[in-house]
């Protein structure tokens, strides 16, 4: 099987939205804003990015929906596209584990 892992550490934007599907699963849907520098060519970068978090299944949909805005959190999982029967070219990441890192900018 082709290998598909993300781990990326950034702040909660946006709250989450909480659903159920149709198959009655909770799903919480978060927006995560990411900043960092980064090595490429031996050249520093800035790296800036928004994503949206999926996190599906009893346990993770809770935590995510605890989540507030300016949480820092390490989130790891799959990337997806947002709508795959659409067509839809936006990435999400679909969380298999999410860690509060803290206030941002608290030094916690």
């Amino acid at each position: 099987m082709a290998r598909n892992q993300v781990l990326i550490e950034g702040r909660v934007s946006r709250a989450a939205q909480l659903r159920q599907s149709p198959a009655g699963i909770p799903i919480a849907r978060f927006v995560l804003d990411h900043y960092s520098e980064q090595t490429q060519a031996g050249m520093r970068r800035q790296s800036r990015l928004r994503i949206a978090v999926i996190a599906a299944g009893t346990g993770l949909a809770e935590q995510a929906g605890r989540l507030e805005r300016d949480d820092g959190v390490r989130v790891s999982g799959f990337l997806s596209r947002a709508d795959s029967r659409s067509g839809d070219q936006r990435l999400v990441i679909h969380a298999e584990h999410i860690e509060y890192t803290g206030l941002e900018g608290s030094g916690d």
